[in-house]
């Protein structure tokens, strides 16, 4: 039976290292540290697969394309390119695994649209064989075509749905949706779809529709009126591929004028500060200077007034008459030759006191000249950083010119894509709600009988030997009796439905019944997508809650024996988990390991990039 096989999951942005998984054809496991991006692995598969949103992670920040390569039931390669927050994907028949700057092969939009060929949902369909099945969609018994997501959330589980309250075979587990999630399951295991069954509404839901008629014809009416350019899909979409490469193209001069500029001003500041202290000092050298030239001032005073001293004594011990002018005797006291003596005295202390003073004078006129330098050569570094800084200024303002430049053509661009981009979102809508007021004035006659929705129980019994088997194999504790019960869409293992379970029976009892579902239709040739992507589906333990159901403790025993079962898986199998796998897993699978440190890989992103995102 047909079959799609993934390849590789592919980040890329304009200058970003690729963050890239590659598949291999079996088993591939994921491994490792919490916040390093295993969970976004998951969801990010599901959003290529038609996904409705994706929430990005700070990491993904400048990534604007998402590839995944698939190959084709014929061998065939195909990539699916799509944007973040983006409903087009584009499709290219080879292996990309990088930036793609070429024309896509064909545009699909990722929403299924019953009335519209245009969808990843009916492309993949077709090429699987299953374009025409069409699958019970009410209890009336009509009909709808079956979509690409209700096999996918029979194969992709994410960590919430692995351990969450709704059964596996339901995807949302509200009332108006489980009539087709049966049957999609009735589908799988029998091979047989619904015959197309026209039922139309009663007269009270005719009146209904008529009026949500009305309202669908005034919201396009008003969706219309604001579009403002006549372009259809495929014009718009190849004028946002050519907005986002001259974004790419500009976006490139921009940051080196932005880098020049930052460093144009690093360079400038270091030249203010540089100023500063040649300020601070040459305040500091003027102040020393004019201090010590006061006080050679002062030296050269005082040894004047020395000089004079010396000779004015020497003149009045000679010449004066009476009282000594030196010690204050009287005449009658004085000894012979006492002005002599008095005199040499006097002449001793100036010559003393002068000589001292000369000796501080020359220990000071050398540090004047050295400051007298130091004032020169401060001076001169002044005049030269005030003239750096005026060069910087001008180089400053000479790049942001650029930079206004440079910013006003990608403000442009911006704007125009957000034009392109408001287009199709416009378009998008208006479709949808086509499709809406389509199907509700194409409703019929209801039919005279009802198709059955019932799976026969041979079929339902060897589907639940399938299920027991794969417990059996895991050796899980408490899981006998395993069975599938149609009638409440629930499993039931030891006598007790998944429900009622804990945390960690609720994820293995689901990731062995999607890859039992997975065996059985392979086993049997009936159709199935190929592969199964388990986010946590052997939970090894979990914290203590009072409150909560009390649940078997799975040992290492169940997640060794898991790793050995799917091991022997007969499609591709893709796991994410945080502890470690068997080391004959490690050996015989593709394992990625993050680390989340700078040893070995970080994570799904580039270690530059990571902050979070399991």
């Amino acid at each position: 039976m047909s079959e799609l096989q993934l390849t590789h999951l592919t980040y890329c942005g304009a200058n970003l290292p690729r963050a890239q998984i590659v598949f291999g054809p079996e088993l591939t496991v994921v491994y490792g540290t919490s916040d390093t991006g295993k969970s976004f692995i998951v969801k990010s598969i599901e959003y290529m697969m038609g996904g409705a949103d994706l929430a990005m992670v700070p990491e993904g920040d400048g990534y604007t394309q998402i590839l995944l390569g698939l190959l084709m039931p014929d061998g065939s390669p195909l990539t699916l390119l799509r944007a973040p927050d983006s409903n087009s994907i584009f499709l290219y028949h080879s292996d990309l695994r990088d930036l793609v700057m070429d024309m896509p092969d064909a545009s699909v939009t990722a929403v299924h649209n019953a009335r519209s060929r245009n969808s990843l949902s009916i492309h993949l369909l077709h090429a699987l064989g299953l374009d025409e099945i069409l699958i019970r969609k009410n209890e009336a018994g009509g009909t709808r075509p079956l979509a690409l997501s209700d096999l996918l959330h029979l194969s992709l589980i994410t960590e919430n749905r692995m351990v969450g309250d709704v059964p596996p075979v339901l995807r949302t587990g509200t009332a108006n949706t489980r009539t087709a999630e049966l049957s999609v399951m009735r589908f799988l295991v029998t091979g047989e779809g619904d015959p197309a069954v026209d039922t139309g509404p009663n007269a009270g839901q005719r009146r209904v529709h008529k009026g949500q008629v009305q309202l669908l014809d005034q919201l396009v009416l008003d969706l219309s009126s604001k579009l403002v350019t006549q372009e259809n899909e495929r014009q718009l979409r190849d004028r946002l591929i050519r907005i986002r490469t001259a974004l790419d193209e500009q976006s490139a001069p921009l940051r080196q004028v932005n880098a020049s500029h930052r460093e144009a001003v690093d360079a400038r500041m270091e030249t203010a500060r540089e100023l500063a202290t040649l300020d601070e000092r040459l305040i500091e050298v003027n102040d020393l200077l004019g201090r010590f030239k006061l006080l050679e001032a002062q030296y050269h005073s005082d040894l004047e007034r020395l000089a004079m001293v010396n000779e004015a004594g020497s003149i009045l011990g000679y010449f004066k008459v009476g009282t000594c002018p030196f010690c204050g005797a009287e005449r009658q006291h004085q000894q012979p030759n006492h002005r002599v003596e008095e005199t040499t005295q006097l002449h001793t202390a100036v010559e003393a006191e002068a000589a001292k003073t000369t000796a501080l004078l020359t220990d000071l006129l050398p540090t004047i000249a050295d400051l007298d330098g130091e004032q020169t050569a401060l001076i001169s570094r002044r005049v030269a950083a005030q003239s750096d800084i005026g060069v910087w200024d001008q180089i400053i303002a000479d790049l942001e010119g650029g930079i206004a430049e440079l910013r006003s053509d990608v403000d442009e661009l911006v704007e125009e894509r957000s034009v392109v981009e408001r287009e199709l979102e416009l378009q998008a809508r208006i479709a949808e709600l086509d499709d809406k007021r389509a199907r509700l004035v194409g409703e019929g006659a209801v039919a005279a009988t009802r198709p059955t929705q019932h799976i026969p129980t041979a079929t339902v019994g060897a589907f639940d030997s399938i299920l027991q088997q794969t417990l059996n194999a895991w050796q899980v504790p408490a899981a006998d009796h395993a069975e599938y019960d149609q009638y409440y869409a629930e499993i039931r293992a030891g006598g007790r439905k998944r429900i009622e379970r804990g945390k960690g029976m609720r994820s293995v009892l689901h990731s062995a019944f999607t890859t039992a579902l997975a065996r059985f239709c392979m086993d049997r040739d009936l159709h199935h997508l190929g592969f199964v992507v388990l986010d946590s589906p052997v939970v090894t333990y979990r914290d203590p809650e009072p409150d909560d159901i009390d649940d078997v403790e799975l040992t290492s025993t169940v997640v060794d024996r898991f790793y050995k079962d799917m091991l022997s898986f007969p499609g591709q199998a893709i796991i994410i988990e945080n502890g470690d796998p068997p080391t004959k897993v490690l050996s015989e699978a593709v394992t990625y390991h993050f680390t989340g440190t700078t040893s070995g890989r970080a994570g799904f992103f580039p270690a530059s990039m990571r902050g979070s995102g399991r």
